[in-house]
């Protein structure tokens, strides 16, 4: 509070932009992925408890559908 900035905002270090972009796509990338493979776990674990799938089974509905949708998703 006892401090009165009267210069401009920017007057910190220059801004990597190529590296803000550059972890910007990761952000994105591992968002998208991760809810590719929530969203196949969520079924397969449907499937292994309600449809009688059992554990193998939902293990391998996991992970085909994690391998459909990230090969959707490229």
């Amino acid at each position: 509070m006892s401090e009165h900035h009267s210069g401009p905002v920017e007057t910190g270090a220059a801004m990597d932009y190529q590296e803000h972009e550059r972890t910007y796509e990761r952000f994105i990338a591992g968002a998208k992925y991760g809810t590719i493979i929530t969203v196949a776990l969520m079924l397969a674990m449907a499937a292994g408890f309600f449809g009688g799938a059992g554990l193998i089974g939902g293990f391998l509905i996991w992970v085909i559908l994690s391998i459909a949708g990230v090969f959707i998703m490229r």
